[in-house]
């Protein structure tokens, strides 16, 4: 796999990864999958949303593979009155990633990201690479630090 802008920034923080590639279903870009793809469970495998709030703008949100963003709680912990999904039409000009490929790491733009309080769990998790086909599994804390994200609760039960 050609070396994408998440592993070149990753790297040059000094933060260790390992790349987890696994094969593409374009009929299916769902978390889960890509969980059961590299053999991770579910909830370690981190999938990443962007919304806009109604008043902190763009957001990245990045909950555990087989949950659902919680639009109330995510409004909540960013002291927002509401936020919405982007549309996925927009997601590549915003964050140069597009849907299933979408990572956290070097997005155009630093957005405020937040983390499901459940990876407080790992050690580790998975994010994505930036790139179908490849998830960066990588040590939590450093991450965090990395991107000065923040945990929340952001999930439906």
């Amino acid at each position: 796999m050609v070396k994408t802008n998440a592993m070149r920034l990753l790297a040059q923080a000094k933060i260790d990864y390992e790349l987890l590639e696994y094969e593409v279903d374009e009929n299916n870009l769902a978390g889960i999958h890509v969980a059961k793809q590299t053999g991770l469970p579910p909830e370690q495998v981190f999938k990443t949303l962007v919304a806009k709030g109604d008043k902190c703008g763009y957001l990245v949100f990045c909950i555990p593979a087989a949950k659902e963003l919680d639009l109330k709680k995510a409004a909540k912990a960013v002291g927002d009155k509401k936020i919405e999904l982007v549309h996925v039409k927009e997601l590549l000009g915003l964050t140069g990633y597009i849907r299933g490929g979408c990572s956290p790491v070097g997005m155009k733009k630093k957005f405020p990201t937040y983390f499901d309080n459940t990876a407080e769990l790992f050690d580790r998790v998975s994010i994505s690479a930036g790139v179908r086909g490849g998830q960066l599994f990588t040590e939590r804390e450093k991450l965090i630090c990395y991107l000065g994200a923040k945990y929340a609760d952001l999930t439906v039960f």
